[in-house]
């Protein structure tokens, strides 16, 4: 669990703009049982934030302090800048221990498959897969152990995965994470005839050149 902290605003008291010239984000937290509230949050302490938890950033629980008791929260959703790339607004979903969420958990694959190594090709078909569970015991990934795949066309599916306790799959057990493929060899194409040459060629066979006519006796 990672800290933020974070202070009230009043939506109409400044300028979205003026508030992000002053290195701070404009951001809202909401849940079941907490009214949506106007926030705003450091800048360069949620980029720290953001560098730290990585591709888990959806499945991380945030605590924000500074609204009274400690909250704790997942990042929603995070708007970002077109042109600059960085963060312009956070939505922080307030979530409540025991109360089970739906989260997409990023794969980490691990481990080496013995198809791979002969020479066949890895396909990873997903990077995150939705889960449920107490917010409190979201994993901040899921492994996905490669050695499974053993020969060219092995397959591992959303159901081989191990869950941590408490977590359970949402979605297609069946659905497909990676596989391993055949190499196929590109064959050269025979080189192709300049038709144009050929219609040309046939043509002087055709026409040929005139006979000469018999001399006159």
């Amino acid at each position: 669990m990672v800290t933020l902290e974070a202070q009230k605003r009043d939506p109409q008291a400044a300028t979205l703009s003026s508030l992000r010239l002053k290195g701070f984000l404009p951001a809202v937290v909401y849940g079941a049982h907490h009214e949506s509230t106007s926030i705003a949050i450091d800048a360069k302490a949620f980029a720290k934030v953001l560098r730290d938890i990585g591709e888990a950033s959806e499945s991380t629980i945030v605590s924000l302090s500074g609204l009274g008791a400690a909250l704790p929260t997942l990042i929603h959703e995070i708007a970002f800048d077109p042109l600059t790339s960085m963060p312009r607004h956070i939505d922080f979903y307030a979530v409540t221990k025991g109360e089970k969420v739906q989260v997409a958990i990023p794969l980490s694959f691990v481990g080496e498959s013995a198809a791979v190594e002969a020479g066949a090709n890895l396909v990873k078909v997903l990077h995150e897969i939705e889960v449920e569970a107490d917010p409190m015991n979201l994993p901040s990934s899921i492994e996905v152990d490669l050695s499974m795949l053993k020969v060219v066309d092995d397959q591992i599916h959303a159901s081989d995965l191990v869950l941590p306790k408490g977590v359970t799959l949402e979605g297609e057990p069946e659905e497909v994470v990676a596989l391993v493929q055949a190499v196929v060899e590109e064959k050269e194409e025979a080189p192709v005839a300049d038709i144009g040459a050929i219609e040309v060629e046939k043509k002087g066979k055709e026409e040929g050149t005139p006979a000469a006519e018999p001399e006159a006796k």
